[in-house]
């Protein structure tokens, strides 16, 4: 019974491990490898895992190979974000926990201290944020001008993303507004001067909102062979897509509506 009890507890490890994985952004193969190992560890025989971006399902034997006393497990993944901090502090912690005698309550307790990681202040991901879509917009021919637009363009942008994920606001709408900021931002600095093209500017600011990773992981996923988590982070990132193009496309529209003219 002791014996049993402690294989729950690690699972239950194993799970907070592979929830903390996904919910920032760990690609699918990552978080299915991590639980295995982690459970195999400490005498699971049998362990089955399946994980979608939403998700997984863990199924383990707690009394051998007959597999007589099977457990299994759901976990729901409710909000994601992207932190490869707390996912490489994870990876990091599985192949310690699997080459040592940790116990399991020390591995619960360093893998609380990785997830209540407090995320950089949101002026840091404004600031630095500004200055990654500045020099995108150098890199499409942007001048001085159009480079510090794109910079304090930016860094509203990354803000107003930063303050309605906090109060988890629908990710849709988050990037329809940052799309709507960018752009209102592009026409307003662009009439201030002539050399200031608004394209250049907007192209400069979206970059930050540009679903880099999660087109990444799909690729990786369907790659490896998970064809359900890459179809499901393609069309997330798809979404996000369509979503920037949406805000900025409206604000755009509404632009040459209300002036009869074009856009510079």
């Amino acid at each position: 019974m002791l014996l049993q009890i402690n294989r729950k507890k690690v699972l239950v490890l194993a799970l907070y491990a592979g929830e903390i994985m996904l919910m920032n952004g760990a690609e699918t193969y990552r978080v299915e490898d991590t639980i295995i190992r982690l459970c195999k560890s400490r005498g699971f025989s049998y362990v089955e895992v399946y994980v979608t971006p939403t998700g997984f399902f863990v199924s383990v034997d707690t009394k051998g190979e007959e597999q007589n006393g099977i457990l299994s497990y759901t976990k729901r993944i409710k909000s994601r974000g992207i932190n490869l901090n707390k996912v490489a502090q994870v990876n990091d912690f599985s192949r310690k926990f699997v080459e040592s005698n940790m116990s399991v309550e020390e591995g619960m307790k360093i893998l609380k201290e990785i997830h209540d990681l407090l995320p950089y202040p949101h002026y840091v991901h404004a600031l630095f944020g500004g200055l990654a879509s500045a020099f995108f917009g150098l890199l499409f021919g942007a001048n001085l001008l159009e480079f510090f637009s794109a910079f304090f363009t930016s860094i509203l942008v990354t803000y107003t993303l930063k303050v309605l994920t906090s109060i988890e606001f629908s990710p849709f709408l988050t990037h329809i507004s940052g799309g709507v900021v960018a752009a209102t931002m592009a026409i307003l600095l662009s009439s201030l001067h002539p050399l200031i093209a608004t394209d250049k500017v907007i192209i400069g600011a979206i970059m930050v909102m540009v679903p880099g990773v999660a087109i990444t992981n799909a690729v990786r996923d369907s790659i490896a062979g998970d064809l359900v988590s890459g179809l499901a982070r393609a069309t997330e990132a798809l979404i996000i897509a369509t979503s920037i193009a949406f805000g900025i496309g409206f604000i755009l529209k509404l632009w040459t509506f209300i002036t009869g003219g074009t856009l510079l």
